[in-house]
């Protein structure tokens, strides 16, 4: 097993559960009963946990000498040298070719979704996170292909209150991680990475208060919206609000008391908390829209 642990380090499995976002539309278009549909959004979940994992290790191979002055990044494989250059493009390789076999199987458009993820997060790795803004906004964007692949890659309307939703509460993700990161480095994040030169804690701060705000009103519009009421035929999807508004307020405050924000996945997967928050709210949605 102690073989295997470093290419399982490498590939980071608790990321995929980043693919629930490809969920959105089976949930909230009333698809589950669709088993056709259902193994599509399967398919395409699948394509993009293994896609994530093969751009992981594309962008830990461009990262690891900074990676190195990183105090728990200097632990990742290749960093540490515990995984070859040559070992972890093979990896990758196997790893995109796999999900690009599996889009395919879900639908042709899942298929050129998951490219453009690729080509996305490929064109990140090389050097479009150097740039200030725009680096988040490419993090925020693989979140929102894989909500278009779960909704107009199978076939199913996505709803556009909840797209937005979608955007900034990525959005807010992505800010939170530049903060985190500059609090780990402790005034040396340009050592680490060149763009946290261009940010600073009150820039950040402001722009995470903001996201964190559209996240909360764009789903609870999304809650109240006559369209949304006419679909469910229920009003009561507004009572879920409070669980969303906990788990921001949460994640804020493992961001600014607790040293985390660095990791969505982690977090959620280790605070009980946000995973209690996460749990009622999905408990809720399904009861209601049962």
């Amino acid at each position: 097993m102690s073989g295997i642990r470093p290419y399982l380090k490498l590939l980071r499995p608790h990321q995929w559960i980043k693919s629930g976002f490809v969920f959105v539309g089976l949930l909230f278009g009333h698809a589950w009963q669709d088993v056709l549909l259902v193994h599509s959004v399967l398919f395409a979940a699948a394509a993009f946990s293994l896609a994530a994992s093969a751009i992981y290790v594309i962008n830990d191979l461009a990262d690891r000498e900074r990676d190195r002055e990183h105090p728990e990044k200097c632990k990742r494989p290749l960093a540490a040298g515990t995984v070859s250059v040559t070992q972890a493009l093979l990896l990758a390789g196997a790893c995109m070719l796999s999900a690009l076999l599996l889009a395919y199987a879900a639908s042709t458009t899942v298929l050129l979704i998951v490219l453009v993820y690729g080509v996305l997060n490929v064109g990140y790795s090389m050097g479009l996170k150097h740039f200030v803004l725009l680096d988040v906004f490419i993090i925020a964007a693989g979140f929102m292909l894989r909500i278009l692949a779960g909704t107009l890659g199978v076939g199913i309307a996505p709803s556009h209150w909840l797209l937005l939703c979608g955007l900034m509460l990525t959005l807010f993700l992505g800010f939170s991680k530049r903060r985190a990161e500059l609090n780990a480095m402790a005034g040396r994040g340009g050592s680490h990475r060149q763009v946290l030169d261009d940010y600073d804690p009150v820039l950040l701060d402001k722009l995470i208060s903001i996201c964190a705000a559209g996240a909360i009103v764009t789903y609870s519009l999304y809650t109240a919206s006559a369209e949304t009421v006419a679909m469910h035929g229920t009003t009561s999807l507004i009572y879920t609000v409070p669980f969303v508004m906990y788990g921001i307020f949460r994640y804020l405050f493992l961001l600014h008391r607790q040293g985390g924000g660095g990791d969505p996945a982690a977090a959620l997967l280790q605070d009980f908390h946000l995973l209690g928050a996460f749990g009622g709210w999905l408990v809720t949605v399904l009861v209601l829209l049962g």
